[in-house]
């Protein structure tokens, strides 16, 4: 059983802000415009508003590093501790962000960047449970019927039970998410998370109940989606509160 963390530690939130944004093509999509401010923005205004997060660090392209720097602190960004350049992959962003972590942060948050609608309840129940059981990720099940199709045709349908689409922010205590990183480097193992790194060190995350809101914009049908939604989303963050939560994980 892991060694519950210090309740009056401080929280790093890590937000990797690197990626180039392909798949929705113009401009890197953490820089669009969303309800009158860059996606990132709005994001880290999520964690900005959260009591108890202390610090945020953003991973974006190095010659990117000054101009956000400036423009984060202008636009009220008051918990920023620093802007570092990131990598070609969200591995390598993450961990050159876990390089600016102060010293005296217990827990540590990875969220992506063009994650925005995510309640503050969400980031009470991650930050609560990588306390009590040393990782934490939110997710939700998988509804639709999965299938396996070759060359145009479908196969056997895949049992969806027990599976889940997994979300951010993911917490961890900050000793295992430094050594899950350091493991990867060292093994050059290159993961689409940080859950998959911590348990590949043999460590149990726990499973956070998650939200279909909390969507990640990656492709054109998912800015539609968000610039139609984000209306709704700015009246549910008058009504979110941080310290509603419920948290879900194996075994109660």
């Amino acid at each position: 059983m892991a060694k519950t963390a210090d309740p009056k530690g401080e929280v790093a939130v890590l937000v990797p802000a690197a990626g180039s944004g392909r798949r929705l093509g113009g401009p890197r999509k953490q820089f669009r415009e969303l309800g009158g401010k860059p996606v990132l923005v709005q994001t880290l205004f999520v964690f900005e508003r959260h009591p108890s997060v202390q610090h945020i660090i953003v991973a974006t392209p190095a010659e990117a590093v000054r101009p956000l720097r400036q423009e984060l602190r202008r636009v009220g960004v008051t918990k920023l501790r620093a802007v570092v350049p990131g990598g070609e992959t969200r591995q390598e962003s993450v961990l050159a962000a876990l390089e600016a972590v102060p010293e005296d942060v217990d827990v540590i948050l990875v969220h992506d960047a063009v994650r925005p609608f995510v309640r503050l309840s969400l980031v009470t129940d991650v930050i609560e449970a990588a306390r009590a059981h040393g990782a934490a990720a939110p997710a939700v099940p998988v509804a639709d019927t999965l299938r396996r199709a070759t060359d145009g045709w479908f196969g056997e349908t895949v049992a969806r039970d027990g599976l889940w689409r997994m979300q951010t922010p993911q917490a961890f205590r900050r000793e295992w998410l430094y050594e899950a990183h350091g493991r990867a480097r060292e093994d050059e193992i290159d993961a689409t998370d940080d859950v998959e790194l911590v348990r590949r060190l043999g460590l149990d995350v726990v499973l956070v109940a998650g939200s279909e809101d909390n969507s990640k914009i990656t492709t054109p049908d998912d800015w539609e989606r968000a610039t139609s939604f984000w209306p709704i989303w700015e009246g549910i963050l008058r009504l979110d509160d941080p310290d509603r939560h419920v948290v879900s994980h194996p075994g109660g």
